[in-house]
């Protein structure tokens, strides 16, 4: 019998795994994000890392390190509303992303090819753990919901036998984690504490800000899904046997934001905010940054990205469900 951890990990990340092929973002593609929304998203970003540079948090010559860039939208986004707000501080940032699979490595160069020639100078990294830095702004976007979990009812932990999900076996990890969140059947995530502690030594000085979508407690119930062309499904539907979806669907489940803060809090770092993406983003200066979009670039294309940018913040779509979890480290 194999952990239903180690099975989503071949799942996703195993060979020929649903995250070892190139997936294309957005309408045509196989789920949205917010980066594929809208680029204000990494504008807010970009806007907030400004603002922690002008207060002396961190300094100019800092490192931005994005953690699981896709093919690099984000890290550009932010690369060119930088430009356009302090172009003077692509001088000093450097650029690096943390991609395991080489082939998004080379989507990454490409892209970034594309969009700044060679002005602007990308890098990259396996792992956290291939990182020493003096000082880093660490960003992440839909990253913890594809951590593998271990499945938990009635204190017995989820198995694959035959081909399906039992739950036959006692796990004293897992029960210690469940009485800390109050569960009797859901996910318990795994992962958290090493990616926390990785964290934690690969800068001496940095804020990491993470969004995904959960809530600060843990859900009472089983949240696990798969994303298939735009359904979604429930990981024990009768309608789906796990052969036929197995490493051909995404598959999700919701963050448990307060075993995220537990995790760092146990790394030695401390949660700095925790807020709905919708009021991170309002307070950061989305509204702002459209303002001046419509001072310098019209009214037509101040609606257009208007109503893109809508999306990030309407509770209905993105605003709500989405949480924005950050925190600070500063060794002197």
């Amino acid at each position: 019998m194999k952990k239903f951890s180690e099975y989503m990990f071949d799942w996703l990340y195993g060979e020929n795994g649903y995250y070892t092929q190139y997936k294309e973002i957005g309408k045509e593609g196989d789920f949205y994000t917010s980066v594929s929304t809208s680029k204000f998203f990494g504008g807010t970003i970009a806007k907030h890392i400004i603002a922690i540079i002008d207060e002396g948090f961190l300094p100019k010559d800092t490192t931005i390190c994005e953690i699981g860039a896709h093919k690099g939208y984000l890290s550009a986004d932010i690369v060119q509303f930088i430009y356009t707000l302090r172009p003077e501080l692509l001088d000093t940032l450097k650029f690096v992303t943390v991609e395991r699979f080489d082939f998004l490595q080379q989507e990454q160069d490409r892209y970034f090819k594309e969009s700044f020639g060679d002005v602007v100078q990308l890098s990259h990294v396996k792992s956290l753990s291939e990182l020493e830095l003096d000082s880093a702004f660490f960003i992440a976007n839909e990253i913890f919901d594809a951590f593998s979990c271990e499945l938990l009812y009635k204190g017995k932990m989820g198995t694959l036998k035959e081909g399906k999900i039992v739950f036959e076996e006692e796990n004293a990890w897992l029960n210690e984690k469940a009485a800390k969140y109050d569960k009797t059947k859901g996910e318990i995530a795994v992962g958290y504490e090493e990616f926390a502690q990785q964290m934690s030594k690969a800068a001496k000085t940095f804020e990491f800000m993470t969004y995904d979508y959960g809530e600060m407690q843990a859900r009472p119930d089983f949240s696990i899904r798969i994303y298939k062309e735009h359904e979604v499904f429930p990981l024990f539907d009768e309608k789906l046997t796990l052969k036929e979806v197995f490493a051909l669907t995404d598959i999700t489940y919701d963050v448990c934001f307060e075993h995220l803060k537990d995790a760092y809090a146990e790394a030695g770092v401390q949660m700095h905010a925790y807020k709905t993406q919708a009021l991170a983003l309002v307070d950061m200066g989305l509204l702002e940054l459209l303002e001046m979009l419509k001072l310098q670039g019209g009214d037509e294309l101040y609606q257009h990205e208007l109503e893109r940018a809508k999306q990030l913040i309407l509770p209905d779509f993105l605003g709500e469900r989405f949480k924005m979890m950050s925190f600070r480290q500063e060794i002197a």
